[in-house]
């Protein structure tokens, strides 16, 4: 690094957003993750010892991902570069590439490579890091939100370690709060700022794990708000929410929030936990999910999870998707709500599935059986010779309309694939079959 690049970097520090002017440079500084940095973990020994070897961070925003990479750029002896996935290609890489083979060929100097958003990098662009890893010209640190095992190469990945973030909690949050209203250099300190308890439990709440969201906020709310005679800024939760305007959820419409929270909508309503089902739904969609998907995986789940315990379940649930189509958002967010509460309540039963899985597993693994003569339909004369549809037995001439015949191929005659429970309708239907077999 340069002169101008080190005045870049003061400047920076000193203008720049509160939550970067409020980076530490140090890991006692550090605040949060300390599953990977208590003093005893192989993470922080590795920084302190500058063994720091090929790894992937992995978190969602504002978890302190790229505030490490800089603390190990502070801390080691090893040449540091940092780019974006995002702005960068092999050009680039190549350059970088080829100044870490001098270093290590004149100096005996590591270079470590600092990748942000590495998801961004396409399989070829991957592909193209790999020998350097693997030989040691490059220690290669990726920085993600979004998982490594959908979006980074296997044969990369197998080559680095993964580090799980966790979002902050709320201690965490709480301790930078006071670090940057105390902190006259970088932070706040140079203004008198009276915070309530409210205050900061909105901040807490704005944030979502995320402390560059409560840092900005906080840093908004106080220069937006006039000084009293005293010169004292009085900011309660009223001042944060007029700051903030409106909270945005931490959701990627592709990414794993947007799994994670469809999962738990779905297992609840399997589960048959209509509060926690409403509660998922509602994050779903304040977040800004697609209704029609969400209407989809509903009309999967009541065929699934329901089926015929409740055959009006599919019922209800295509209705509520059609009503996204023909209502559309935000009056449709009732009849998802009202379908969803009804699915969740509804008995269950994934017999009819079952029946589905075994029946594929059989045509997969055993022959294609022909169908059997009687089953066959005779159009034409020369079917009928043949014996199509001799001996078939037609149903609705024997009595309540039940037939003793065998309907598969004689390779399979006795087999059950569904089996119904003794839940919901499937006991009358249960009770039926039990008859038809008599």
């Amino acid at each position: 690094m340069d002169l101008f690049d080190q005045n870049l970097q003061q400047n920076r520090k000193q203008s720049g957003p509160l939550a970067h002017r409020l980076r530490p440079d140090t890991l006692e500084e550090f605040v949060g993750q300390e599953h990977l940095l208590a003093p005893e973990q192989p993470l922080y020994l590795a920084i302190a010892e500058d063994t720091v070897m090929s790894c992937i961070f992995w978190g969602p925003p504002g978890c302190g991902k790229t505030t490490l990479a800089r603390i190990i750029a502070h801390h080691t002896k090893a040449h540091f570069e940092h780019v974006n996935a995002s702005t960068t290609g092999v050009p680039e890489l190549r350059t970088q590439i080829a100044q870490a083979e001098e270093r290590l060929k004149f100096h005996s100097q590591r270079t470590i490579l600092f990748l942000d958003e590495i998801h961004r990098f396409n399989k070829a662009q991957q592909d193209f890091l790999l020998s350097f890893v693997e030989d040691g010209t490059l220690v290669l640190i990726g920085a993600t939100t979004e998982n490594p095992s959908f979006e980074v190469n296997a044969p990369l990945l197998s080559r680095m370690q993964v580090y799980p973030f966790q979002p902050l909690e709320s201690s965490h949050i709480r301790q930078l709060l006071d670090r940057a209203l105390t902190d006259a250099e970088h932070g706040l300190g140079k203004y008198r700022i009276a915070l309530s308890e409210d205050a900061i439990d909105a901040l807490i709440r704005v944030a979502d794990g995320d402390v560059r969201l409560a840092l900005n906020a906080l840093e908004l709310a106080v220069q937006t708000r006039k000084p009293d005679e005293e010169q004292v800024r009085h900011l309660d939760a009223e001042t944060i929410h007029n700051a903030v305007q409106k909270r945005m959820l931490r959701h990627d419409k592709s990414g794993d929030e947007h799994y994670n929270l469809i999962s738990a909508f779905i297992k609840s309503m399997r589960g048959s936990d209509p509060d926690a089902t409403v509660y998922w739904l509602a994050r779903l969609l304040e977040a800004g999910e697609d209704a029609r998907f969400i209407a989809r995986r509903m009309v999967v789940l009541a065929s699934e999870d329901i089926g015929n315990a409740d055959p009006q379940g599919l019922l209800i649930a295509d209705a509520a998707a059609r009503a996204v189509e023909f209502v559309g958002l935000p009056e449709a967010q009732l009849n998802l709500a009202h379908a969803a509460v009804y699915l969740a309540c509804a008995p269950k039963s994934n017999a009819a599935y079952l029946a589905l899985l075994a029946a594929q597993e059989d045509v997969r693994e055993k022959p294609a059986y022909p169908v059997p003569l009687h089953l066959r339909n005779a159009s034409t004369q020369l079917m009928k010779e043949l014996g199509y549809g001799t001996e078939y037995k037609y149903a609705h001439d024997f009595e309540d309309h039940i037939v003793q015949q065998d309907h598969l191929p004689d390779a399979l005659c006795g087999v059950r694939y569904y089996e119904p429970t003794d839940i919901g309708d499937e006991q009358r239907i249960r009770e039926y079959l039990d008859k038809t077999k008599k």
